[in-house]
């Protein structure tokens, strides 16, 4: 399939309710790693609230897209990077936007 451009516009900017409940960690904690609060720093999630298990070192982020043509089942979402501040020594953890990332 290709898509052009003018095919894929990026969803209205999601407002912290709607982006905490698509962010995915990265790495499998252990089950007895602790529960932390965290915030999202910068970027389309910015001060969106989460818990995280057992300090992932990134945070990722997606936004559905408008998608037009495309076939069924099929998605876009935008994927947007934050990683873990490392300074963050107490609740809630810092993860950035990383602006560098895909």
């Amino acid at each position: 399939m290709t898509t052009t451009p003018d095919a894929i516009t990026p969803a209205a900017p999601p407002t912290a309710a709607d982006t905490a409940s698509t962010i995915i960690t990265s790495g499998i904690a252990p089950p007895t790693a602790l529960r932390e609060a965290a915030v999202l720093d910068g970027g389309p999630a910015h001060g969106a609230r989460t818990t995280v298990t057992g300090r992932p070192r990134v945070l990722q982020v997606t936004v559905p897209c408008r998608t037009e043509g495309a076939p069924e089942g099929v998605r876009v979402e935008a994927t947007y990077v934050y990683r873990l501040d490392p300074c963050a020594t107490g609740e809630p953890l810092r993860y950035g936007f990383d602006l560098a990332s895909p």
